[in-house]
């Protein structure tokens, strides 16, 4: 097979929208398009096992390259036959590049031209990361989709930096590519690059035209959601995303609430990821058609109805909110694993509804309705 084939198909494009169904075809199996993705940092989903995400039917997951090379290394990953023979999730892993974390997390890092200098954050060695290595690391893995090393800028960063770590990200990207050209053949993960250009129109355009020019077989849009206002990443969102091709899946990082989520599907993004769902969950937030519920308030107490009474799923079907505020209020560990399964079946019938609307042309209705109820504030 050619590395560099078609993985897209688009199933169908909504009338009044950007939005669009389709298909990602993966070593792993095929993805319905729009589609969450769980992050599973360490190779595992936290608070879930995956029977439950199976169960709910999740056909990829996110996995983190930085905290997977430092503990437990990517050879120990290699040889217990890549993530999936490591974690026994039979379906697809996208990793990311560790680029983030390394920026996030990392107490000393440098970047030069040739790769990134970083001290782990769990023990202070030093380590050292190009382009190339990343690459191998996520062969190793044998993730199905991995990301390029980036320079990802924050908000606020001056035009003359956000230019240099374009630069970069751009040569990174070309020597990624080669790279993971060069694998074994027998490795068929596939290669994203990524769009960066911080919050600058011409930088963004400039690297889109790159983007474009490398042909790799998706296209992610990063630097977004990293601390701008709402209104600011609306519209980067919908300038960014409607210059890119029509024939390539499209990812955007780190957004996985019900609004930003409805955001990008209307400007045809086609996945994304995001912690939070899982994270807000281990801290007594729940998604509910209505809003967000903070089950430990008093009033939930003594409320012996499910969480969403239009929710089918398991911790619906048979928890009460006053049981779940006991859980959480006595900190145990069965208050997170519920709680996680509820957000993330949430998430993942709210994706089946979305593809449905789009499916029948109505999906600006189906946005406008679901976001009339649910505020996205604490109920």
């Amino acid at each position: 097979m050619n590395k560099n084939s078609s993985i897209f198909r688009i199933n169908h494009a909504d009338s009044g929208s950007r939005a669009r169904t389709g298909f990602i075809d993966l070593p792993h199996g095929t993805v319905q398009t729009p589609a969450f993705m769980p992050v599973g940092t360490n190779a595992t989903v936290k608070a879930m096992t995956k029977d439950w995400l199976d169960e709910i039917g999740f056909e990829i997951i996110l996995a983190n390259t930085y905290h997977l090379y430092l503990r437990p290394g990517s050879k120990l990953i290699r040889d217990a036959g890549g993530l999936h023979g490591f974690s026994g999730w039979k379906k697809n892993f996208l990793t990311d590049s560790g680029g983030f974390q390394v920026f996030s997390l990392s107490s000393f890092r440098k970047i030069t031209r040739e790769g990134v200098k970083f001290r782990s954050h769990i023990d202070g060695s030093s380590h050292f990361l190009t382009p190339e290595s990343v690459v191998g690391l996520q062969a190793d893995f044998n993730s199905d989709i991995q990301m390029q090393l980036d320079v990802c800028t924050g908000f606020g960063t001056e035009w003359k930096k956000a230019k240099e770590a374009l630069v970069i990200t751009t040569d990174w990207a070309k020597r990624a590519k080669k790279a993971w050209l060069e694998t074994p053949d027998e490795y068929q993960g596939k290669l994203f690059s990524i769009v960066q250009g911080n919050f600058y129109q011409d930088l963004r355009k400039e690297s889109i035209d790159s983007v474009i020019d490398l042909d790799t077989p998706g296209i992610a849009i990063g630097g977004l959601s990293v601390g701008e206002p709402p209104e600011v990443y609306r519209d980067f969102l919908a300038s960014t995303s409607e210059l890119l091709p029509d024939d390539k899946p499209r990812y955007v990082m780190g957004i996985g609430t019900p609004d930003y989520i409805l955001d990008a599907v209307l400007n045809g993004i086609d996945i994304f990821d995001c912690v939070l769902p899982t994270r807000n969950a281990r801290n007594g937030s729940f998604f509910t058609r209505d809003g967000i519920i903070a089950i430990k308030k008093e009033r939930f107490a003594r409320d012996f109805g499910p969480i969403d009474p239009e929710c089918s799923c398991r911790v619906c079907r048979e928890y009460s909110r006053a049981y779940m505020r006991h859980l959480y209020k006595n900190d145990e560990i069965l208050s997170s694993m519920l709680a996680s399964y509820h957000n993330l079946a949430f998430l993942h019938q709210m994706m089946k509804e979305i593809r449905l609307a789009i499916q029948e042309n109505r999906f600006v209705q189906y946005r406008s309705s679901f976001l009339s109820r649910f505020s996205g504030d604490s109920v």
